[in-house]
């Protein structure tokens, strides 16, 4: 069987399979849409809330009515590459640029009854979480999307919060 074939015969089952929903939850056809990033803060172990990336983060997140998503969030003051060329930047330069930014897509199922969301993480900037399902407490009030990452190992917890702008 040629390539072409087998791709012609396989894709609409493949893309069948990506559109279908994990578990009993729904595929949050509510919170499709557009969102831009309003806060990307951390709570601290102690209670106090931080800037997690910076005082002007950016951010996008895109959500379809079958539940795929696409999400960005970038720290506004990342530090340029001096070389103009991001081979041959500076371990100071690759760090800021992987620290300054959280990039993933894939499919988000919701669960109203226990207000939780799960990320069904596709692909990532960070590779650790490629294929991982990341749950997180949600709320939607007033237009806003807010959620709380599980804590790190430090024991700050990330919050994000959006606006929906369509």
């Amino acid at each position: 069987m040629k390539i072409g074939s087998i791709f012609r015969q396989g894709f609409p089952g493949m893309l069948l399979a990506a559109s279908m929903v994990p578990g009993g939850a729904s595929a949050a056809p509510s919170l499709a849409g557009t969102w831009t990033l309003v806060a990307a803060d951390v709570q601290h172990p102690d209670g106090t809330i931080g800037r997690d990336y910076g005082a002007d983060p950016k951010g996008l997140l895109l959500i379809d009515m079958h539940g795929n998503y696409s999400l960005q969030i970038f720290k506004s003051e990342r530090l340029k590459f001096a070389s103009n060329d991001k081979t041959t930047g500076t371990p100071d330069e690759f760090r800021a640029a992987v620290l300054g930014s959280s990039t993933h897509y894939g499919t988000l199922t919701i669960d109203p009854a226990e207000h939780t969301l799960a990320f069904h993480i596709i692909n990532a900037s960070y590779p650790n979480w490629v294929g991982q399902t990341q749950t997180r407490s949600y709320q939607l009030k007033d237009g806003e999307l807010s959620y709380r990452v599980p804590p790190r190992p430090n024991g700050d917890i990330p919050i994000s919060v959006w606006r929906r702008v369509d």
